[in-house]
């Protein structure tokens, strides 16, 4: 049993002798005191004095050749001992090479199947589903270096023909190396559609704010007087200051798509995306300065409405008073009613200064193709006949004065 040279063809038989060879081990414990104990017993025999049944040199001869016997069978128990653990070994190794094996086929299997995912959600989980790969991979590359170790030690013993363990080592790194380039070949792939689709999101959302705010910046509300229009124009100049922020984005489209892998940056549909998308920046931000415009038109149109409005009861106040007053015939009433017009001719040149400075906004609402011109116009050409009319009474009532104070002084002087 001792001798037999049969160590196990897999790792459960090399385990199977290795129990069996544990209960002759046992076996041999239980008689080496046996044996020990029948030596002592016989060397007694070869220490009696007077009469003697055997001779003592037989007795001592035959004590040692069987005590050499026990020690040679408990060598050769260590012997084959050493020999089956060293199997087992070795099968454990070629157990674990065949493991690791399996394990490399399986996930072969798996990254060959994957897809890269249709959207960005699902390249995102895949992406972690991967990270999680990644995480199992160092692992078992952990557990491939250590039992490449335990392989060299084998190798190292030169207990066993190096054939099969070098041929299986070379194998298992063969088909690992090909593993991690084809993980690292997935992983960028995943890297390069979770690109895409993050530059196909950021542009849908891009696209989505531009259409929002063309919506707003088309709209034809600018205001139904002075305060609403300010208040309009307020939160347009906000929108302009937005639109300026996003030119970066608009921009930068081009250089995003320039850095996606071929496959996607040479697709017709996002090329034409892009274009899309600064064609309809441009008529945002073509469409806000209009806008912009517009609104100041409306605004200056509601301040000139304001100004006139504010001009014509003036006009109103002092039409009145010079159709209600009379020339006086006194001197003493002349003299005051003349200062009266002193102080009148000053508020009329501010007055006029007010006019001039409508008549120049009109002009230049009526230039620039205001949509209300007609109505402006229309509005300075009252205001304008109002304000002569004004000018006339006034020419008129200083022409009474005039002949008043003519007569007055000529009356003086008689």
């Amino acid at each position: 049993l001792l001798v037999s040279k049969d160590l196990g063809k897999h790792l459960l038989e090399v385990e199977d002798l290795l129990q069996k060879h544990g209960l002759l081990e046992a076996d041999i414990s239980a008689q080496t005191e046996r044996v020990q104990a029948l030596n002592a017993a016989a060397l007694k025999f070869s220490e009696l004095e007077g009469y003697q049944p055997c001779d003592p040199q037989i007795i001592c001869n035959r004590v040692n050749h069987v005590q050499t016997c026990l020690e040679e069978l408990g060598e050769l128990a260590g012997k084959r001992r050493k020999e089956l653990e060293d199997s087992r070994q070795l099968w454990a190794f070629f157990q674990e090479m065949e493991e690791a094996e399996a394990w490399i086929r399986e996930k072969e299997q798996i990254l060959a199947a994957k897809t890269c995912g249709r959207d960005l959600s699902s390249v995102l989980m895949l992406t972690n589903k991967h990270k999680s790969m990644l995480g199992e991979l160092g692992s078992r590359r952990a557990l491939l270096h250590q039992t490449m170790k335990r392989g060299e030690q084998i190798l190292a013993k030169k207990r066993f023909s190096p054939g099969g363990i070098q041929e299986k080592m070379r194998e298992v790194r063969l088909r690992w190396k090909k593993l991690e380039e084809v993980t690292g070949l997935h992983q960028q792939r995943l890297q390069e559609a979770l690109n895409f689709f993050q530059f196909s999101a950021e542009t849908d959302d891009l696209v989505a704010w531009l259409q929002d705010t063309y919506r707003i910046v088309s709209s034809d509300d600018f205001g139904h007087d002075d305060y609403s229009t300010q208040a309009l124009l307020r939160k347009h100049r906000a929108v302009v200051e937005e639109v300026e922020k996003h030119r970066a984005a608009v921009l930068a489209l081009r250089k995003q798509l320039a850095l996606l892998a071929p496959e996607h940056r040479q697709g017709v549909d996002v090329q034409i995306r892009v274009v899309e998308v600064e064609q309809l920046y441009g008529e945002v931000a073509e469409v806000a300065v209009l806008r912009q415009q517009w609104l100041q038109d409306a605004l200056a149109v509601y301040r000139m409405f304001s100004e006139v409005h504010a001009c014509e009861v003036w006009v109103d106040e002092k039409e009145q008073w010079l159709e209600r007053m009379e020339v006086p015939e006194e001197l003493d009433e002349v003299e005051v009613v003349q200062h009266r017009f002193e102080s009148l001719d000053q508020e009329m040149n501010s007055v006029m200064g007010r006019i001039l400075d409508v008549n120049q906004v009109v002009q230049q609402l009526v230039d620039g193709g205001h949509p209300s011109s007609e109505e402006v116009r229309s509005c300075q050409d009252h205001l304008n006949s109002r304000w002569n009319r004004v000018v006339e009474l006034v020419e008129r009532k200083k022409d009474q004065l005039s002949s008043v104070l003519k007569i007055q002084n000529y009356l003086l002087e008689c």
